[in-house]
């Protein structure tokens, strides 16, 4: 008598979990918080371009040596670089995935318009794409120095940023890019409290004006910086 054997094998929990709509969205959530912790270091350390030269290139010196002596020269800023690349992609895959089913589920448009959306829901799509190529611009200027408009100095990121915020088209990229930003904050914000089951009908109008500060501070504080260098503060 032959034994039978199982050909097919239950999919991991993991698995089940990311194929799940509600899987998606947790991962978009947890993600969405992880850059949104990164942004806000990351402005703060922007803003030390006001307290001159010395204090943001010292910065960008500790961004290399932090960890240390624990961690060798650069790994604690790799470890960094690498979490915030996996949450991005995480983010994005799982964003494009979730419109998808969206749009799969429902193949033709509706006869009836859906109650109005704010005008940060409405541009999610569309802002995480000029995000993702923001992104992209921004590293090949001020990482990389591979389309930098002057002479990129290599831990040097105040006179780079002068360089970078003197040109006009460089500073409507950013400031479009920023605003973007402020959006998608806005609106991900709840979201992800939503998802992550923080939400309640009595905690709305907290999370929703937490997300509304949060938008509207990181992008005066990401703003500050090119305006500085066009109204001469930073020169």
């Amino acid at each position: 008598m032959a034994l039978a054997t199982r050909t097919d094998r239950r999919p991991s929990t993991t698995r089940t979990l990311w194929d799940s709509t509600v899987g998606k969205k947790t991962v978009m959530a947890v993600s969405g918080i992880v850059m949104l912790l990164y942004l806000v270091a990351h402005m703060i350390g922007n803003l030390k371009i006001f307290f001159g030269p010395e204090e943001i290139n010292h910065y960008a010196v500790w961004l290399r040596t932090m960890g240390a002596p624990v961690l060798h020269h650069e790994w604690g800023l790799w470890l960094v670089r690498v979490v915030l690349v996996v949450a991005v992609v995480a983010h994005a895959t799982s964003a494009y995935q979730l419109s998808r089913r969206g749009i799969k589920a429902r193949p033709s448009k509706y006869v009836h318009k859906k109650a109005r959306a704010s005008y940060a829901t409405r541009t999610m799509r569309w802002g995480g794409i000029i995000l993702g190529l923001f992104i992209v611009w921004h590293i090949l200027d001020l990482t990389t120095g591979t389309v930098h408009p002057g002479g990129y100095e290599h831990l040097h990121p105040y006179q780079n940023i002068i360089d970078t915020f003197s040109t006009w088209w460089s500073n409507v990229v950013y400031i479009v890019a920023v605003v973007a930003l402020g959006f998608h904050v806005q609106h991900g914000f709840w979201s992800a409290a939503q998802t992550l089951g923080v939400g309640s009908r009595t905690r709305d109008r907290v999370l929703k004006t937490t997300g509304n500060v949060l938008a509207v501070l990181l992008t005066a504080g990401f703003v500050a910086v090119p305006v500085g260098v066009m109204t001469g503060l930073v020169s």
